[in-house]
């Protein structure tokens, strides 16, 4: 895996893994901001048919809420992004955005324990999933 991300494979129904991953998400604090369903894009815009593939916009709005009150600008990093792609063997990947790596970039403690917070709720995330 990246440096800026963890991931889990995962057996079963892309869609019930969809669901899976949004509750386990909501236990930890975490609502789906945006559902980008990028196999149904790339049909449409392209014409390529390609295996199902879709980017969540998960956030946590109290420690979105403090990030954004100590740097206005956080909001460019912002939110969380989870993939939840299906592999050409049929399993499917569940992909985590590292906020540690991603919010690095800002250099400022404050927002660095922030990162920490938000990182261990993903992997809890991600840890329910195997």
């Amino acid at each position: 895996m990246a440096k800026y991300g963890f991931s889990v494979q995962v057996k079963g129904d892309f869609n019930t893994v969809i669901e899976k991953v949004t509750a386990e998400l909501q236990n930890e604090g975490f609502g789906v901001l945006t559902d980008i369903d990028v196999q149904a894009t790339m049909k449409k815009k392209l014409n390529i048919d390609q295996r199902p593939y879709r980017i969540l916009g998960a956030c946590n709005p109290q420690l979105a809420h403090q990030a954004i009150t100590v740097d206005p600008d956080i909001g460019l990093l912002l939110p969380c992004n989870v993939v939840v792609r299906e592999e050409e063997s049929g399993a499917i990947t569940v992909a985590f955005m590292d906020p540690v790596a991603v919010l690095n970039l800002v250099k400022n403690p404050a927002i660095e324990a922030l990162a920490s917070s938000v990182r261990d709720k993903l992997l809890s995330v991600r840890d329910t999933l195997v």
